[in-house]
């Protein structure tokens, strides 16, 4: 069964949702106060409209509260976002997620009851950093505060070694949850499982036991 969208602001962020969700074959109605951006995105999402969502009989108007799920990509207005937050969660809105402009915006959304506040520009500035720093990261996404799951290319020193053998978790703290070999991803590995080198491990863990696993063994 299909699961019905709604995506608020049509910008970069907004709009790269939109597109990814209807490649997933998603229902997606778009809005933006921006007639031009609605126009482009008649031509990809489900419905396309131009609306102040600000105005609560507009969202009234657009059965907003019968969607499953609701993203608010705002761009530079906070005062916008915050007042489409609130009158969604007053609407009863099952799920609504937020981009956030920085900490204090992020505060604001969760105390009215945002169920999710995302910080594309940070969360991406972060991932880049990470790839930047080590050339065995590929990728980098943040759970918490001081909790993330990376991508991290086995090196010399971890190939031919089992993960028994590595132990990698009495002695840094993290867990392999998945090694992706090629085409082949391989979820749970036992702990005879032998890593090549090259191998994708997919390890998750707080954020200074995966820097110190970096730095001793990944920068050998």
């Amino acid at each position: 069964m299909k699961k019905e969208f709604v995506v608020i602001g049509l910008g970069r962020f907004g709009g790269s949702i939109c597109r990814t969700l209807v490649d997933q074959g998603m229902e997606v109605l778009a809005i933006d106060k921006d007639e031009d951006r609605v126009n482009e995105y008649s031509k990809i999402a489900s419905h396309a409209v131009v609306a102040d969502t600000t105005d609560e009989e507009v969202l009234k108007e657009l059965g907003i509260r019968n969607f499953d799920h609701v993203i608010v990509a705002i761009g530079d207005d906070i005062q916008s976002s915050i007042l489409t937050t609130l009158m969604l969660k007053e609407m009863g809105v099952r799920h609504i997620t937020v981009k956030a402009q920085n900490d204090y915006h992020e505060k604001v959304l969760r105390k009215i009851g945002a169920d999710h506040v995302v910080h594309p520009e940070r969360d991406m500035g972060r991932r880049i950093a990470h790839n930047i720093v080590s050339n065995n990261v590929l990728d980098y996404l943040e759970l918490s505060d001081e909790h993330s799951i990376v991508e991290i290319v086995a090196n010399d020193v971890l190939a031919g070694h089992s993960i028994l053998q590595l132990d990698i978790r009495a002695k840094y703290g993290i867990n392999i949850v998945a090694i992706k070999r090629g085409n082949q991803i391989n979820v749970s590995p036992q702990a005879n499982e032998v890593i090549q080198k090259g191998d994708v491990l997919i390890v998750i863990g707080a954020d200074s036991d995966i820097n110190r696993f970096e730095k001793k063994v990944m920068e050998d």
